[in-house]
């Protein structure tokens, strides 16, 4: 399935108060970059320089079973898919999937070469960091960060695929948003001592009111709250949408959008992420070979290092979301 088009009781008065000066603070606090290699300061460059395959003078200490790897392109330019455009390693083949995976696969990407741009259409700094970018709907204003990119997608597979029931999401004190009331009419409210919801509107299941709830829930949700709505896996039970998590304030979210795996049962993953400032979601590179995004299996060592981040062990998690 493509993308759409869109273009606990209460406690005292001080407690509340806090709760809710709380909420915004962490909610807002986003993501924030744990040092790499990466250059912070390159220009938006095409694939022919940003994806260069290195030199036989430029692969020494690159293991043969790499080089092995990459002996047809990883990319075709022409596809405007996950799957149309990155190809499964050799000797690899995409694993079986459906629903939610298969929602991903299908998302439509924006042209090769694009450039990762902000939510006020300024290039990210770092634009070494991507293979590719999703065509998401992102916005005009500082909202929709990592976290939020990912409740997206998941909000979008439900919207689309007539599962919008089962959309909602916690706020970080607690407040559960679940798209149905807002789709009934009523509003949330957040005020000095408590968040509630009021009835304000008649019942609208359009895509404007989706995308309001949508921006409600980017301003009070965060990885705090992606926590509580995840649960520790371990890497052999990962599936497509499943998450690198360090909850905190900030912190960050990686989301597994593609799986590969090979006769000897060998997995290899692709890895996407949205950041701070709010910017596209985009497919990571990896930094251990920039010519080839998969993240092997035997590679998948903690700390995990991604163009932008490193997570530590325990990080990966499988979000209830679907559950």
């Amino acid at each position: 399935m493509a993308a759409y088009s869109f273009g606990n009781p209460p406690g005292s008065r001080i407690r509340a108060k806090l709760a809710v000066a709380l909420l915004v603070l962490l909610a807002m606090s986003g993501c924030i970059t744990v040092e790499s290699n990466a250059d912070k300061n390159s220009p938006a460059v095409s694939r022919s320089s940003r994806m260069n395959i290195p030199s036989a003078g430029e692969n020494e200490g690159v293991s043969d079973k790499h080089t092995e790897r990459n002996e047809k392109s990883l990319f075709n330019p022409k596809g405007m898919s996950l799957e149309q455009r990155i190809m499964p390693p050799e000797g690899y083949t995409r694993s079986d999937t459906s629903g939610f995976g298969r929602f991903i696969r299908e998302y439509a990407l924006k042209e090769d070469g694009a450039a990762v741009l902000l939510y006020d259409k300024r290039e990210k700094a770092n634009q070494n960091a991507h293979a590719a970018v999703f065509a998401m709907p992102l916005g005009e204003r500082d909202l929709q960060q990592c976290a939020d990119s990912i409740m997206r997608l998941y909000a979008e597979y439900l919207y689309t695929s007539q599962q919008a029931d089962k959309i909602g999401f916690h706020f970080v004190n607690g407040f559960y948003a679940d798209y149905g009331t807002w789709r009934s009419g009523k509003r949330i409210k957040v005020s000095k001592d408590s968040v509630y919801w009021v009835s304000s509107k008649a019942y609208d299941d359009s895509v404007e009111a989706f995308e309001s709830y949508l921006n409600i829930v980017f301003a009070y949700a965060s990885t705090l709250s992606m926590e509580g709505e995840s649960k520790a896996i371990a890497l052999e039970n990962a599936q497509i949408g499943d998450i690198f998590l360090k909850a905190g304030s900030p912190g960050h979210v990686v989301m597994i959008a593609d799986i590969a795996e090979n006769a000897d049962r060998k997995r290899a993953y692709l890895l996407a992420q949205g950041y701070m400032p709010a910017q596209e979601f985009h497919l990571l590179n990896n930094p251990a070979h920039t010519d080839d995004p998969w993240y092997y299996e035997d590679e998948m060592l903690y700390p995990l290092q991604t163009p932008e981040y490193r997570f530590e062990e325990g990080s990966l998690r499988h979000p209830v979301y679907l559950d």
